[in-house]
């Protein structure tokens, strides 16, 4: 759904759920690909839910899973077998052909925990100027925003330094959800103990892992 005074088109990169997420060490590959899965449609859901936010563009080479996300309200683009910034690029050059009118806003696809509300509050916060939102480690970014002549993602290893580096300026606030991206158990049950959204209720209580998790996450609050 495309919300009144939208200005903001979300890049979502997403591998292919089957190889992501092998960080979840302990938890058989099928729950893993189910947990992957659940993240993605969660964070696609929340950002459709976020003021602000016209179009959610996610690049993923996984066919059969882009058509699900599709189906949840998103537009999708292939990645390029390149890597994560360079897919980022490719998107943001892609959003720019689709939507010049709109700012292109980089976001990781493993957020469960993310609310519209903190999505929202971090769009206001980084309108005009090229800007970041650092994980809750404070070393990696789970946000990155910039015009599109700007537009110049730098994820990997200590990319909160490198985002600010090349010159993006860090999102102040809490954002709880917003900040809480899932690369291992300790990460999941951070994020569950936030409230996640329902594909990833959904998984965990299928995995056996129900008691980490809130009941109300995620993405209507």
């Amino acid at each position: 759904m495309v919300t009144a005074g939208a200005q903001h088109v979300v890049l979502i990169p997403v591998k292919p759920p089957g190889i992501g997420k092998t960080r979840l060490v302990g938890v058989p590959v099928e729950q893993r690909v189910a947990l992957a899965t659940a993240f993605a449609i969660d964070t696609v859901s929340a950002c459709l839910a976020t003021p602000g936010v016209a179009h959610v563009l996610v690049t993923t080479d996984d066919a059969r899973f882009a058509s699900s996300l599709t189906a949840l309200g998103a537009d999708a683009c292939p990645d390029g077998g390149h890597g994560l910034n360079q897919a980022l690029v490719q998107a943001a050059a892609e959003g720019a052909r689709r939507w010049p009118g709109l700012r292109p806003v980089a976001l990781c696809a493993d957020l469960p925990a993310l609310r519209p509300s903190d999505l929202a509050a971090a769009l206001e916060s980084a309108a005009g100027r090229s800007s970041y939102v650092a994980d809750a480690a404070g070393t990696g970014t789970t946000l990155y925003a910039a015009s599109y002549d700007d537009f110049d993602p730098q994820f990997g290893v200590d990319s909160a330094a490198a985002h600010r580096a090349a010159g993006a300026e860090p999102v102040a606030g809490a954002l709880p959800g917003l900040r809480h991206d899932v690369d291992d158990l300790v990460s999941l049950q951070e994020a569950a103990a936030l409230g996640v959204g329902p594909a990833t209720r959904s998984a965990l209580a299928a995995a056996g892992l129900a008691l980490l998790q809130k009941d109300d996450g995620p993405p209507s609050s």
